[in-house]
């Protein structure tokens, strides 16, 4: 067994992969990492955009749907749907054995729609009941629009992987609006039971070490330097703790005799951007029962081969509330810089998404010039 067995056999941690190509499904390179321990896959923008720019994989479909009267961005989602019921159909299993703990598939609604909560839940609808499958997450921002989105889908009993969470006070809203999603659930359909609503919460890592980092360094001091690559582990562990805190108690006890699940956090973002740290950093220190990590393939071969498989995420929280701590004496609000990667990421995953629309346009003209 590999050590992506083990994580979710000895600890409670589902591997999943954080990358989607459409070869994958067809030469077994999917089935491979399923095999080897992946228990889910996620994908955003930015995969589809690299999938679908630096290959030819998707250009016979593309002139049919092109040749069929199709607009662009409407071949670009028939693109994306059928790579995700691939996948889906692949991990299918892994939901089954699972009892639908693992085994989904995530697909982002447009990075567009970010700051537009009506819309939002319009396309989140669109796609779930186009894909139409038990273990499908929709993915839906945490940004302010988003978190009220959030709640109204969770009340429709669909399951989503909430993306873009950078702070503990978004996190904490992201958790209300998933159970109070589902208190609405429950109450709309009081024989009902809630273990068919699964959520993730994917709370993003490595963009805030770039971020405090670079602060740290301007600084300059020795104390300073001292705090380096060490935020965004301390605040995920941090993040971990108010998930136990969040999940617990009388309020929640309610819903779990209904069968509800927690959410669980999904670390995401975790293959390290500073070459000087170790290349399994953000996947050994964020062990934990009822997590998700979700890792780029090159991350996963790298865990596979020298990661460390222990329980890590709650091993010393009083050390990361002392990071925490010791950024807010040097003047570095977490809150602040999450609102600034917040934007970032809205934006990245816009600018991907127009980027691969584009590439598809040029790719279009010329099935219809000949």
């Amino acid at each position: 067994m590999s050590r992506l067995h083990d994580l979710y056999d000895q600890e409670g941690q589902s591997p999943w992969l954080d990358n989607l190509r459409r070869g994958w499904m067809a030469d077994g390179t999917m089935q491979d990492w399923i095999d080897r321990g992946v228990r889910g896959l996620t994908s955003n923008p930015s995969i589809f955009a690299n999938a679908m720019i630096s290959s030819d994989e998707y250009d016979a479909d593309l002139e049919t749907f092109i040749r069929a009267g199709k607009s662009v961005e409407e071949a670009y989602w028939d693109l994306a749907v059928d790579d995700i019921r691939s996948a889906l159909a692949l991990l299918k299993p892994t939901f089954d054995s699972s009892e639908g703990e693992d085994g989904y598939v995530s697909i982002e609604v447009s990075p567009t729609l970010a700051n537009d909560e009506a819309a939002t839940v319009a396309a989140a609808r669109e796609l779930d009941d186009r894909i139409e499958a038990n273990n499908l997450y929709i993915k839906v921002p945490a940004t302010a629009e988003g978190v009220p989105a959030i709640r109204t889908l969770i009340s429709e009993g669909r399951s989503i992987n909430v993306t873009l969470i950078f702070s503990l006070s978004r996190y904490a809203a992201v958790m209300e609006a998933y159970i109070a999603g589902l208190e609405d659930y429950a109450a709309a359909n009081p024989e009902a039971d809630l273990s068919n609503i699964s959520s993730v919460a994917s709370f993003f890592i490595s963009r805030v070490d770039v971020n405090v980092d670079r602060r740290l360094e301007d600084i300059g001091t020795d104390e300073a330097k001292a705090l380096m690559g060490k935020a965004a582990v301390a605040q995920g562990q941090i993040a971990y703790e108010h998930f136990l805190a969040t999940f617990s108690g009388e309020r929640w006890d309610v819903l779990a005799a209904r069968g509800a699940r927690v959410q669980r956090p999904l670390w995401a973002s975790t293959s390290t951007k500073n070459p000087d740290y170790p290349d399994t950093l953000y996947v050994d220190t964020l062990i934990g029962p009822d997590t998700v990590n979700t890792l780029p393939d090159k991350t996963l071969v790298a865990f596979e081969e020298r990661g460390t498989v222990a329980r890590t995420v709650d091993a010393d929280v009083a050390a990361a509330h002392a990071v925490v701590d010791g950024l807010a004496g040097f003047g570095i609000d977490l809150e602040e810089v999450a609102v600034q990667l917040e934007d970032e990421g809205v934006a990245s995953f816009a600018k991907a998404f127009e980027d691969v629309l584009q590439t598809l346009a040029t790719r279009a003209e010329e099935f219809r010039s000949t």
